[in-house]
């Protein structure tokens, strides 16, 4: 092999090395950055390490809105009629949060047990709810009229 074939083997070897290690970094950046979408049916069936960040997504359950008096923090219960999982948030609320309406809460677990928000999107008209939401409603089989 002459020392010009020998120096381009090099560099082409180089260049696929180099560009499957920053494959390998790219997928694992976007794999741990993933939010995937959970009902509180599946956090009851499946479990969810404490320090996950995930999407709960669901109804808030009627007469479980608690805020405390002297801070933002506020408590309730995201239900898809077939379970249910106490969330706390602390911070401004959307304006079309209430009891009763769709909700998606991104956070992850404590410890103790509760889902600690981050953050919280409430649907934005009566006539929409996020497709996820929809879904895991339908599958725990609570219908738009509540039954």
């Amino acid at each position: 092999m002459t020392p010009t074939r020998k120096r381009r083997l090099i560099g082409v070897l180089v260049i696929i090395i180099g560009v499957g290690a920053a494959s390998v970094v790219a997928m694992k950046a976007l794999n741990e950055n993933m939010l995937y979408f959970w009902s509180p049916s599946d956090v009851k069936e499946q479990s969810v390490p404490a320090g996950k960040r995930i999407r709960l997504g669901g109804l808030v359950a009627g007469g479980s809105v608690s805020r405390a008096p002297d801070s933002l923090e506020v408590s309730f219960i995201v239900t898809d009629g077939a379970a249910s999982i106490e969330t706390r948030f602390d911070g401004i609320l959307p304006d079309l949060f209430r009891e009763g309406q769709g909700v998606i809460a991104i956070g992850e677990f404590s410890r103790e047990g509760y889902f600690q928000a981050a953050e919280v999107l409430a649907k934005h008209d009566e006539n929409y709810m996020p497709p996820e939401v929809a879904d895991a409603l339908e599958k725990a089989g609570h219908t738009e009229s509540g039954q």
